[in-house]
């Protein structure tokens, strides 16, 4: 189960390697598609997870759990013979899909098979998975990306997918089934919300803040999370309740994990990228760069929950976010002559706020449903690991590409329009120490707006959870 969990994370981080050959691939995509081409997949994960969920509680989680990784694999090799930006979108798509059928069964699975005593132990090793899956999609995705073609990354997730299945049938236990409904409807408005909002901010810097398409995105999510807020509320057996988040430290641990992988996944976008163009690193080197961010992670996840003992989960929780937000400002000071060495110092700082973030908020999000709701709530909690990863490359991808815009040397912005490094290396190849400088500045401002926005979110939903709890 915990190498499922790193398969269909790790594919989450891994696309990020691939970011600068997809960008001087034959696709020839836009600023804006290469952000689509990694926020497809997370969508389509975020948003159909609660649903993957409901699925398994209702049909059974071992078969939902085997469906997905036939899903995964179809889509990965789907992704890998793609002609086009188009069919690559399906296939991304399609492995989200999958992905959303895997990750919340896993969990449930793994609490049906283990004694009481030792639930605790198993959601803190499933939570550590999700955040090593990052890295390990990292080092693994740069090892295949090596290969010189992005095509491999996916290609290579085919048979490691088909020989989950494989295990997975063999030995995976057969869980008890609940019969909870399913809502179709609620699905499809929350994917539909979703995109919308995406639409806005990753089509703003090339459409324009105020054109149609970007207002409609944002009109758009407004009313279609209105519409499924109702259809929720008047569901006999809502998806996922409205209502539930009434409870303070659910509200509370939902969003502290929409903040947290909002600031990870967005370095992660940023971080493969500025190795290859601003430090020259290979693919392989970048996917090995990373490294540093998980050693905090591996050495001190097991000692999280005496610190939340000793503290309370307000104080960790704050904690996590100030190592988090000030990992990522301190990287955002680097430049093409930062030594790695500092570079690292900072990745370490960043993973002791991850790494004391995940297994508090996965256990609070886990404490506050029943057991017949196990899929549900794994769900809930890779919704907002997912939907806060989409918004991070979201939100990072557009700010790196206005500001790289906006530090091209005027000649360049004017009579080439360049939207990506690739396009501006293509257009003026002589002037790469420009073009990479420019680039550099731009995932500088990213980086420290990501650890500005980590800092104030983080105090925000400190804030909401000590009033929320103590309301005097």
């Amino acid at each position: 189960m915990c190498a499922c969990v790193v398969l269909v994370v790790g594919m989450v981080a891994a696309i990020n390697l691939a970011v600068p050959m997809l960008a001087a691939s034959e696709l020839h995509p836009s600023a804006s598609a290469l952000i689509w081409i990694v926020d497809t997949y997370v969508i389509f994960f975020a948003c159909l997870v609660i649903p993957g969920g409901a699925a398994g509680d209702r049909f059974g989680r071992k078969g939902v759990l085997l469906a997905g990784l036939a899903l995964f694999a179809l889509g990965a090799l789907v992704s890998a013979l793609a002609p086009n930006v188009p069919l690559l979108l399906v296939g991304r798509a399609i492995t989200g899909i999958g992905a959303a059928a895997v990750l919340p069964n896993t969990l449930a699975v793994l609490l049906h098979a283990v004694p009481a005593d030792r639930k605790g132990v198993t959601i803190a090793t499933w939570a550590s998975m999700t955040g090593i899956g990052g890295v390990v999609g990292n080092v693994g995705g740069g090892a295949v990306l090596a290969g010189g073609s992005w095509r491999w990354l996916f290609a290579a997730a085919v048979p490691l997918s088909l020989v989950l299945l494989a295990q997975a049938a063999r030995i995976a236990p057969v869980s008890p089934r609940h019969e909870r409904p399913l809502s179709p409807l609620g699905a499809v408005l929350l994917v539909g919300a979703s995109v919308a909002l995406l639409l806005g901010i990753v089509e703003g810097p090339e459409a324009g803040w105020g054109s149609p398409l970007v207002l409609c995105g944002f009109a758009g999510a407004v009313v279609l999370f209105a519409l499924w807020t109702f259809v929720e509320l008047k569901a006999g057996h809502p998806l996922l309740d409205p209502r539930l988040f009434r409870v303070p430290a659910l509200r509370s641990a939902c969003l502290g994990m929409t903040v947290i992988f909002f600031g990870m996944f967005a370095l992660f976008y940023v971080n493969a990228s500025f190795l290859q163009y601003g430090k020259g690193f290979s693919v392989l080197l970048t996917g090995l760069g990373i490294i540093p961010l998980t050693v905090p992670v591996i050495l001190g996840a097991r000692h999280v929950g005496e610190l939340v003992q000793r503290v309370g989960v307000d104080a960790t929780v704050a904690i996590a976010f100030v190592f988090c937000g000030f990992g990522l400002i301190g990287l955002s000071t680097s430049d093409s002559s930062t030594p790695y060495p500092v570079y690292a110092a900072w990745l370490v700082v960043t993973g002791i706020g991850v790494t004391l973030a995940l297994p508090t908020l996965s256990a609070a999000i886990s404490g506050s449903l029943p057991p017949a709701q196990a899929g549900v709530g794994a769900g809930l909690q890779a919704t907002t690991r997912e939907f806060g990863s989409a918004l991070g490359v979201a939100v990072i991808g557009t700010v790196l590409t206005g500001r790289f815009v906006a530090a091209l040397p005027p000649d360049v912005r004017v009579d080439h329009d360049p939207h990506t490094v690739a396009q501006a290396l293509a257009a003026v190849p002589g002037r790469s120490p420009e073009v990479i400088s420019a680039f550099v500045t731009g995932a500088s401002t990213a980086l420290r707006v990501v650890g500005v926005g980590v800092l104030v979110l983080g105090a925000l939903v400190v804030l909401q959870s000590r009033l929320s709890r103590n309301p005097k």
